[in-house]
């Protein structure tokens, strides 16, 4: 059986021509309609592509905004942390008497108020220069844990402690000066006889005795025995027994050893305004203004031995001869060499004027960024 053939014409044209017209037209039809859908496609694209980037970018920009609030964060962080660490601060001053501790004293309270700290005197019974073990733990308790009173500074007349023996990790910062050993002696000898001008209507108890500090040596007497300058070395050696035998080796060593390893700088009465500079420098949270108060005169010097005798030469050369003073000298040279190196750490001089000196430090190649 055969197919049937299409034959005829329709307006002039064969109908086969007419077959392969319609087919050409459903063509480009089909290929006009792919190309449209494929365009429609693409508009979608390039929208979804735009609103894409434009997400991306607000989300890098959240991203930036983010860190830069969390830096900015992290830095108040610092600031509070740093600023909890200086209120937290608690400086002890274990004063040596007739070392100008009075006059240094003075000027911590004129400061107490405009610098916001506190300063609280530690009264020890009968003038006693050593606590029982029981009282160290409860002062070394109180003084850590007193939180209204911080940052403080406390002061008295005591030896020092070491707080890390209790188990303390949270350690106070030990200040001090010493004075020349026998200049020391003498302002000592002579106070305890005509008293001062702090309180002058008080009565000392040699008052009355008016044996000059020459006549005593003279005669070996007791109270200018060099025994009696067997002081400074054990203020600064502790509670140890060995720290108040007169003329101890070991004693003097652990002295100076506790000077290095415990203490942040030790002063010396006869640079007291070095020692107030030193301190403004190092920890301004309590010393801000104190070497321009020094320098006004008003707190310079809060106590004066009324009377006192310069020693003669041959007082003088025979006090020198003792072993304890030997002692105690190399003791103060120490402290004075330390202080001095401290003081050229710390200051320069520029256009005639000492300076502080400008930070030599700086951080860098910190990573992980």
């Amino acid at each position: 059986m055969s197919l049937p053939r299409f034959s005829g014409s329709f307006c002039g044209l064969n109908f086969r021509v007419w077959l392969v017209v319609c087919l050409t037209l459903l063509c480009v039809l089909s290929v006009y309609r792919y190309i449209s859908d494929l365009n429609g496609r693409l508009d979608v694209l390039i929208s979804s592509r735009v609103k894409l980037e434009k997400a991306v970018t607000k989300l890098q920009l959240d991203s930036i905004d983010i860190s830069r609030r969390h830096l900015s964060f992290a830095d108040e962080q610092h600031y509070e942390r740093e600023s909890d660490r200086e209120d937290d601060m608690v400086l002890v001053y274990n004063r040596v008497p007739k070392t100008g501790s009075t006059s240094f004293a003075g000027i911590a309270y004129e400061l107490c108020t405009e610098n916001h700290f506190h300063v609280i005197h530690m009264n020890i019974s009968r003038n006693q220069r050593t606590l029982g073990l029981s009282d160290q733990m409860r002062f070394i308790t109180n003084i850590t844990g007193w939180d209204e009173k911080k940052p403080a500074i406390y002061h008295g007349h005591v030896a020092f402690i070491d707080f890390s023996r209790f188990g303390m990790q949270k350690l106070p910062i030990y200040i001090n000066m010493v004075r020349e050993p026998l200049e020391r002696l003498i302002s000592y000898y002579y106070f305890v006889r005509y008293g001062d001008d702090f309180k002058p209507f008080l009565k000392r108890r040699k008052a009355g005795d008016h044996e000059s500090f020459d006549e005593c040596v003279a005669r070996d007497g007791e109270d200018c025995d060099p025994e009696n300058l067997w002081v400074q070395i054990p203020y600064f050696c502790g509670h140890h027994a060995d720290c108040w035998e007169p003329g101890n080796q070991w004693a003097l060593e652990e002295a100076k050893r506790n000077v290095l390893h415990h203490y942040l700088v030790v002063g010396v009465t006869e640079e007291l305004r070095d020692f107030l500079a030193v301190l403004e420098a190092t920890l301004p949270r309590f010393f801000r203004g104190a070497t321009a108060l020094y320098s006004e005169g008003h707190k310079s010097h809060l106590r004066k031995t009324a009377k006192k005798v310069p020693p003669k030469p041959q007082t003088i050369e025979k006090i020198q001869e003792s072993t304890i003073w030997k002692m105690e000298n190399d003791f103060y040279e120490f402290v004075l060499d330390h202080f001095h190196y401290i003081k050229h750490l710390t200051f320069e001089m520029q256009d005639g004027e000492v300076v502080e000196k400008e930070r030599k430090f700086q951080f860098e190649k910190i990573r992980p960024r």
